[in-house]
């Protein structure tokens, strides 16, 4: 059973697990086509799946916790057990020297987390510091989803070969270099 001064902090987290997720979408559909083009990398579908996996945690988590006289710690377990197979699913299909194993082992550790802080909550249902731990959990987790969503505005997950050559500016010392070098040509004319 979720104490009732947990209502405040679990009502703010769904919502703003449910606006977070939208955002998701957006910065996907800004970035559709490195995400789930046809040319799109695994890494770049990996850090979207990641990131809505933790809000999606966050957010399930957080709504069944707001039910009156609900146990928790059967969703934590249920949840999670999800989350680590999804993770599992979706890093298997990166390639070896795409795959971010940090990101793979901080999902992991941390879905494993809540699958022991599930299985002690069904046991002792009133135990209020194993809600205070699932409460941090899902601080780390949306910590760990806005980076990801970032990295992917940001176009992190696209490969360096992919950016071409030409699109790059020159850098100052070279643009005076440059400049200098016609300036001189000129005035030899």
């Amino acid at each position: 059973m979720v104490p009732a001064e947990f209502t405040g902090y679990f009502t703010a987290a769904a919502a703003a697990a449910g606006v977070l997720i939208g955002l998701l979408f957006v910065a996907v559909s800004l970035r559709s086509e490195t995400v789930f083009g046809d040319g799109a990398s695994a890494a770049g579908r990996a850090q979207a799946g990641s990131a809505f996996i933790s809000l999606s945690n966050c957010f399930f988590v957080s709504l069944v916790a707001l039910i009156p006289k609900t146990g928790l710690g059967v969703v934590a377990i249920a949840v999670s057990i999800i989350c680590l197979l999804a993770n599992v699913r979706m890093h298997g299909q990166v390639a070896r020297q795409e795959l971010q194993l940090a990101m793979l082992v901080l999902s992991l550790v941390t879905y494993l987390f809540q699958l022991v802080i599930g299985i002690l909550l069904v046991i002792s249902q009133a135990d209020h510091a194993l809600v205070y731990s699932l409460a941090y959990l899902e601080i780390a987790l949306f910590a760990v989803a806005l980076s990801r969503a970032w990295a992917l505005v940001q176009g992190k997950h696209l490969r360096p070969s992919s950016k071409p050559e030409t699109a790059r500016p020159a850098d100052p010392v070279t643009r005076a270099t440059d400049a200098t070098a016609c300036e001189l040509a000129n005035a030899k004319k």
